[in-house]
């Protein structure tokens, strides 16, 4: 059985649709969700799924040990960032090497890196005027957003886009696409 962890900080609706869809499989098993922020809508939607939920903070994340100690313990092979906002440390790239997968709601290498995350990166890519957005699926190095790409899916932005409008159309990819994606890279 391969198992993820799914790192979050947000609402949580990429990890519930994650978790839905393989939770029967026979192969994959969403087995712990690691939440960053106590406030996170990811900790109920986790506990509705009977997922457990290891909360970590910035000191235990700069020190990595114990939470690593945590996911060899759940026996994680592949670690998924679900709308997961902190950089990743070296020492989790070095402990899962090609096995840490992001999604992000624009096409990279644009509209990437630090500070680039849900709206505003579609209030970007609606002010600098373009004509198509969409979804990058790709491994984690050491840098926002910069790892191989993995998948990418596009569509048109239409003439009256918003953001909120756009985030929406982007959230419906992001559904449909990153679970399946995952057991694509995960089983081969």
């Amino acid at each position: 059985m391969t198992r993820l962890a799914i790192f979050v900080s947000g609402s949580g609706t990429n990890m519930e649709r994650i978790s839905t869809y393989f939770k029967d499989h026979s192969k994959i098993k969403v087995s712990i969700v690691v939440c960053n922020n106590p406030e996170a809508g990811a900790i109920a939607r986790a506990n509705l799924l009977d997922i457990p939920v290891l909360m970590i903070d910035k000191h235990s994340f700069k020190n990595p040990e114990i939470l690593l100690e945590e996911l060899y313990k759940n026996h994680i092979n592949w670690i998924i960032l679900a709308g997961f906002l902190w950089l990743i440390p070296k020492v989790f790239i070095q402990a899962f090497p090609n096995k840490i997968i992001n999604i992000h709601p624009a096409l990279l290498p644009a509209y990437g890196g630090k500070g680039m995350y849900g709206e505003k990166v579609h209030q970007a890519v609606i002010k600098n005027g373009e004509k198509q957005s969409g979804i990058t699926i790709h491994f984690v190095n050491e840098q926002y957003d910069a790892g191989a790409i993995i998948f990418q899916q596009q569509l048109e932005i239409q003439s009256d886009e918003t953001p909120s409008s756009l985030a929406q159309r982007i959230h419906q990819l992001e559904y449909k696409y990153y679970p399946e994606v995952i057991e694509k890279v995960v089983l081969s």
